[in-house]
């Protein structure tokens, strides 16, 4: 019986301590989230626009799928083309990255898988987005690309 009783203490103390490992384990997210905040003062040049717009994004780190929803307002006219740059700090232009599929209406969402070394940079604050019309042809409004 002795055998019985300390089996069953040792397996009781184990559900215990595992219950308890259990509390305390908090999952870690691979989904980083981003936003981007447009202006025209964040052009390079610097633009003269009343437009402004928002840009929010999730990445996850296990696939690199990167999915966004973009709204905007105030442009001086439509938008030719949109695209996120990089790598760039706030005051340097950069190529395109991954462009938007055509036409970039507001509002407009978007996603794609990216290569490690644009999942870099973007993790690393590296990339912009950038929404181009006829009458600001390099870009009317502009914002960098950070995690929240």
């Amino acid at each position: 019986m002795n055998t019985r009783r300390t089996f069953s203490t040792t397996l009781a103390a184990c559900a215990i301590a595992l219950a308890l490992a259990a509390c305390s384990y908090a999952p870690t997210s691979n989904t980083v989230s981003f936003k981007a905040t447009l202006n025209g003062a964040s052009e390079v040049p610097p633009v003269a626009t009343a437009a402004n717009g928002v840009v929010e994004a999730k990445l996850n780190k296990d696939t690199n799928l990167l999915t966004w929803s973009m709204s905007y307002s105030g442009l001086s006219g439509p938008a030719t083309a949109g695209h996120f740059h990089g790598p760039a700090s706030e005051t340097q232009n950069a190529g395109i990255a991954l462009g938007f599929n055509n036409p970039v209406t507001s509002p407009f969402a978007g996603q794609a898988t990216l290569t490690p070394a644009q999942a870099a940079d973007l993790l690393a604050g590296k990339w912009y987005v950038n929404i181009h019309t006829a009458a600001n042809k390099p870009g009317e409004i502009r914002g960098q690309v950070k995690a929240q």
